[in-house]
């Protein structure tokens, strides 16, 4: 099997569990900037921008410049407040912190981001779990509301960031969900799967390996 030279992390399910912190200052935005609750949303893989598009189709609102800057205004302080004092019970999940600290070790490996959170709340979330410095680039839910347009984003990304050039073979995508799957179809990238989000391994059919979480070393081991 060719060895992965650009790793691309999902972050909520794969990475870290917030405990529903995320959710919850998305809730907490919406009442707030909408004035009354709106629908139950399906994280699942989503884009932010996704989210906050369909939420001005609920309330019947114009979508126009800036709606979506302001909105995430909102969301991010009650993200960061959430992760810092809102007593979730959130969680680095289990092998992560090793797998980005071996990978940290691999001189012609590059690690970045590619998930639905908008850029600043990825980082936001990297930070309170201690993992942003692994990451010095990515594509995110700002960068278009269609999941599957983002890997062309984080290879642009990646090869500004290192000076490198990497193909969608030599990429390998790690997600939690059926989405994360097809992102890195769309890319031509492999994908691997973990089952530590919502989806369990009979969920996450499609990926070219699946593992019951970053434990599992001879999961991710076999592409480096």
């Amino acid at each position: 099997m060719a060895k992965a030279k650009l790793w691309l992390f999902d972050i909520d399910g794969t990475l870290v569990d917030t405990g529903g912190a995320g959710l919850a200052a998305l809730n907490e935005a919406t009442e707030r900037y909408f004035g009354e609750s709106g629908p139950a949303l399906d994280l699942a893989g989503a884009t932010d921008s996704g989210l906050v598009a369909g939420l001005f189709e609920y309330f019947g609102r114009p979508y126009g410049d800036g709606d979506f800057e302001a909105y995430c205004a909102v969301y991010l302080e009650r993200l960061e407040w959430n992760l810092m004092h809102g007593g979730f019970p959130g969680i680095a999940l289990p092998g992560a912190g090793d797998l980005l600290d071996h990978l940290a070790g691999e001189s012609d490996i590059a690690v970045g981001l590619l998930t639905g959170n908008v850029e600043a709340g990825a980082l936001a979330k990297m930070r309170h779990f201690g993992m942003a410095h692994h990451f010095g680039f990515g594509a995110y839910g700002c960068d278009h509301s269609d999941r599957n347009r983002l890997g062309p984003v984080a290879l642009e990304r990646a090869g500004r960031h290192t000076g490198r050039t990497f193909s969608p073979e030599e990429t390998l995508v790690i997600g939690d969900t059926p989405k994360d799957i097809a992102c890195a179809a769309a890319m031509g990238a492999r994908c691997l799967a973990v089952a530590t989000g919502a989806f369990g391994a009979d969920g996450l059919g499609g990926a070219d390996q699946i593992a019951d979480s970053l434990e599992d070393e001879s999961a991710w081991g076999r592409y480096l």
